[in-house]
């Protein structure tokens, strides 16, 4: 087995991504406040190609040399936009995707067991590294998605809890994007 070298993988450049088609995803950034999340995000919405990212509140808009740094130019690709409240992304987003906080709460429904119906868009809510998502915010979306986790701490990094959400997506919604 031979490791693939950079200009073996066939990746879109930036122009044949804006136009490729789009896994049927949107993610909320709810008040996140590590920059270096925010650029980790973004390279993962460009790994699963999603349609946007935004970024809402006390989140930090590129281009910045913090999220530029994990980010890798995936700002560039990824369409994004910023709004100062969630809750209004929330309102112009009702009508055309299906809103979901990730986030653990009463009544949350397992990655395992979430089941996103085809051809339906949807717009994922994760929020503040130490906060969560906002009760107010959980309380405007159709449900809450929770990831499992066995071990002892609290929560994953936002953006490894992204990167595991998109895959779950990806894999139930979006394969035949390849």
């Amino acid at each position: 087995m031979r490791k693939l070298k950079n200009e073996e993988l066939g990746r879109l450049d930036v122009a044949a991504f804006k136009e490729a088609p789009k896994t049927p995803a949107v993610l909320i950034l709810d008040n996140i406040r590590s920059l270096h999340n925010v650029g980790s995000v973004f390279r993962t919405a460009d790994a699963f190609r999603v349609e946007k990212v935004w970024l809402c509140g006390i989140t930090a808009q590129p281009p910045h040399k913090d999220i530029r740094k994990t980010a890798l130019g995936a700002t560039e690709s990824v369409a994004w936009e910023y709004a100062g409240d969630t809750l209004q992304v929330l309102d112009r987003l009702e009508t055309t995707h299906e809103c979901w906080a990730l986030e653990q709460a009463e009544g949350a429904v397992s990655l395992g067991e979430f089941r996103p119906e085809p051809g339906k868009r949807y717009a994922f809510v994760l929020g503040h590294e130490v906060k969560g998502v906002s009760q107010a915010v959980i309380d405007r979306c159709r449900g809450v998605v929770e990831i499992p986790q066995l071990g002892t701490k609290h929560s994953l990094n936002i953006s490894v809890a992204a990167g595991v959400l998109l895959w779950d997506f990806y894999l139930k919604q979006a394969r035949d994007l390849e």
